[in-house]
């Protein structure tokens, strides 16, 4: 049975006009390094699908695998005030989602989306499905359209 996050990932990659390449592991790919392994590529073209709060509203942020987030430097370049890495919680309550597994899409409303604009380089990219135990495969451009992301350096 595929658990209810991971069919509102696939449905909201349909309605979006993507592909739905949704894998299921038996194990769990809880971090990027996991993940790389058991897809046989590199860490970079992992994407982390990171929540943030910002003034007391949900950021995704999706970021390299093979990088760490600059909150300081994102705060930054929004003219904002300071970003904090979001309470399992608020994850949670903004995405039906929980942390390790959060995807891109197939939340319960929409979410400002950050693109780190070093993951252009890859030339496939893979994102959580939903659990701690899926990933989808997407393109750059794909990612950039069906999440309304602003392309950002983030580290």
């Amino acid at each position: 049975m595929i658990p209810d996050p991971v069919l509102n990932v696939k449905s909201a990659l349909t309605a979006a006009g993507a592909e739905d390449t949704v894998r299921i592991f038996e194990d769990k790919v809880p971090t990027a390094a996991a993940a790389a392994s058991v897809l046989g590529c590199d860490v970079a073209a992992i994407t982390n699908s990171l929540i943030f709060e910002l003034d007391g509203q949900p950021l995704l942020i999706l970021a390299s695998g093979a990088a760490k987030v600059d909150t300081t430097l994102v705060a930054s370049l929004l003219g904002a005030g300071k970003i904090r890495r979001a309470k399992p919680d608020f994850v949670l309550r903004h995405t039906g989602q929980e942390v390790g597994g959060v995807a891109p899409v197939g939340h319960p409303e929409k979410l400002r989306t950050l693109l780190d604009a070093s993951l252009r380089e890859q030339p496939l990219l893979w994102a959580g499905a939903g659990d701690h135990n899926s990933m989808f495969s997407i393109s750059y451009e794909e990612l950039k359209a069906i999440t309304n992301a602003e392309e950002l350096q983030v580290r």
